[in-house]
């Protein structure tokens, strides 16, 4: 009998880019499965990312084993643990698979996030409750 893994992946659903890339990413089959949660609905890896400090409107969640990798950490291991399968998954694998090269690159990528959702009229998801960050 094979047990498969519940790898989370909490992000912010409303963010179009956010979202078409967590529905396109795909992980090797044997790591278990990817389950997408949406930051915005209350759940209880919410309130554990929320517990530890970590602003998930400043950053994705993939939760791996029990452990919690923030921003750059979650798209550097969520490319370690995808599949080499199609375009999409491969770019992916190259662009991410760096540490040094995610952890520069995940923040352009954060700025072009706030930007469309505030061009959006988006709200921030403030799970930390920071006083007068209501809209981006």
């Amino acid at each position: 009998m094979t047990v498969t893994r519940e790898i989370l992946l909490v992000y912010d659903r409303e963010c179009p880019a956010c979202d078409n890339y967590c529905r396109m990413v795909r992980i090797r089959r044997d790591l278990g499965e990817l389950k997408l949660v949406d930051a915005r609905e209350h759940s209880e890896v919410m309130a554990e990312i929320t517990g530890q400090g970590l602003d998930i409107d400043q950053g994705m969640v993939l939760k791996l084993d029990g452990q919690l990798y923030y921003g750059a950490d979650a798209i550097h291991a969520l490319a370690l643990i995808s599949s080499r399968s199609g375009f999409f998954n491969r770019l992916n694998f190259w662009l991410f698979r760096s540490r040094r090269l995610s952890a520069v690159s995940y923040p352009l990528l954060r700025w072009c996030r706030n930007l469309l959702l505030k061009w959006l009229g988006k709200t921030r998801i403030n799970n930390l409750e920071v006083p007068g960050r209501e809209r981006f």
